[in-house]
């Protein structure tokens, strides 16, 4: 060969310095064939090392035959390409995650260690779109500790530093450093949503567990937001326009974050802690939202007040909450009439309205019922009766509905004044031995 042709670059493709033809085959044992040097393949791919040092392993006529399939024939195409660059070059010819993953599957088939090395880098350093992640997995997983680079940035994380993001994260949706600009409520709103996320119940287990410092920052977070929804509240009546949007949006973003506190509580074991301070307000709530000057406004307020009663009444009334009776029968008395009032009175507007949104679901109207029921029925005979005394004696007994509570009061009264009986009869009979 002359000497000015073996000095010469090689390139891919470049049939009149070419020494070695690669093969493509297709499924369908159609060929396509790449022109390629001798010296670039043994010096870049150790399987092409190996191959080509036993010529008589399925090399005929200085050709390679290689077998793929439609899906992967572009990132052969592609390899083959990059065993002609520089290594320094290798890592800007990427032009995406897929091809990159591609092309690193074969490199490790093929053995080749500086492509598959600028694949890793190219993989580890870009972004990823869900679906590319899903791919990755995919295929990276098979690849063993050399795709470990690739996969460090969804491994598990370690329980502390777990927790350290879950507190930041919950410091500022209950905003205890304070606003956060410029991203404001949106940093908050989203600090929110993740909180909900690592805590969600679903087939993977929870990220992080109730410690004494997970639970210090969420009573923290939780007196936090009490305290600015309490202001919110007491400053309502002296906003000088009631019917205006702002007025009624700026409580229901404060009870939002409240109703947020609730369920995030509700997942940590620490919904005692809600439910009593909104057992120890509610007279103070009620006291703001009844006044007459709201009584044709805030409507969004009232039912959200409502459904977060709800919340609470299921939580006492179903035991996950112990309360002691008289707190219990506070609570009862409280909201009861409240609701039973609120109840026709939405029903009503609902009719007048057309497209009135405040209005109690029937899934609500549900929940709260049974919650009361359970509730009466836990409560000592005598408390029990003057409730169901002064729901029977009201204008409005349709809802809620406490007829289950009025009939198991009855017959346990009755039972109970039968034990009496009996255990007063029993006595006088009883004969007295010395």
């Amino acid at each position: 060969m002359d000497t000015a042709l073996q000095t010469k670059p090689c390139r891919f493709g470049d049939k009149n310095t070419s020494d070695i033809v690669i093969c493509l085959k297709n499924r369908e044992g159609i060929p396509k064939q790449f022109y390629s040097h001798f010296s670039v393949l043994i010096n870049k791919s150790k399987y092409f090392a190996n191959r080509l040092s036993h010529p008589g392993s399925n090399n005929s006529n200085n050709c390679i035959d290689i077998y793929c399939s439609e899906v992967n024939y572009d990132h052969h195409v592609n390899l083959l390409r990059l065993l002609y660059l520089p290594t320094d070059s290798i890592l800007d010819s990427f032009d995406s995650v897929k091809s990159a993953v591609g092309i690193l599957q074969l490199a490790v088939v093929f053995q080749c260690e500086e492509i598959a090395c600028c694949c890793i880098q190219y993989l580890e350093a870009v972004p990823w779109e869900d679906k590319e992640e899903e791919l990755i997995l995919k295929a990276v997983s098979k690849l063993g500790p050399i795709a470990m680079p690739i996969l460090a940035r969804i491994q598990p994380v370690d329980l502390a530093a777990t927790k350290d993001v879950f507190v930041s994260a919950v410091r500022i949706a209950t905003s205890i450093a304070g606003p956060c600009p410029p991203f404001g409520n949106e940093l908050k709103t989203s600090a929110q949503e993740q909180v909900e996320f690592m805590l969600g119940e679903d087939e993977d287990a929870p990220l992080v567990t109730a410690d004494e410092e997970v639970k210090s920052v969420l009573r923290l977070g939780l007196s936090q937001i009490y305290s600015s929804f309490e202001k919110e509240l007491s400053s309502l009546l002296l906003e000088p326009d009631l019917v205006s949007e702002r007025a009624e949006e700026k409580i229901l973003h404060s009870l939002s974050d409240l109703e947020w506190m609730c369920n995030i509580l509700g997942k940590m074991d620490l919904m005692k802690d809600f439910v009593s301070n909104w057992a120890e307000s509610s007279s103070n709530l009620l006291g703001v939202v009844e006044n007459n000057k709201l009584d044709s406004f805030m409507w969004g307020l009232k039912i959200k007040l409502i459904e977060i009663t709800a919340k609470v009444l299921e939580a006492v009334g179903y035991g996950n909450v112990i309360l002691p009776t008289p707190i219990r029968l506070t609570l009862l008395k409280t909201w009861l009439p409240y609701i039973r009032k609120m109840k026709p009175l939405l029903d009503s507007k609902g009719s007048e309205e057309t497209g009135f949104p405040y209005k109690m679901s029937e899934d609500l109207c549900q929940s709260i019922e049974g919650a009361m029921v359970t509730l009466v029925l836990a409560l000592p005979s005598n408390d029990q009766a003057d409730i169901l005394a002064d729901w029977m004696g009201a204008e409005q007994v349709r809802y809620p509905d406490l007829s289950e509570a009025f009939e198991v009061w009855c017959f346990r009264t009755k039972s109970a004044k039968r034990r009496l009986v009996e255990g007063l009869d029993g006595a006088g009979n009883a004969t007295v031995s010395l």
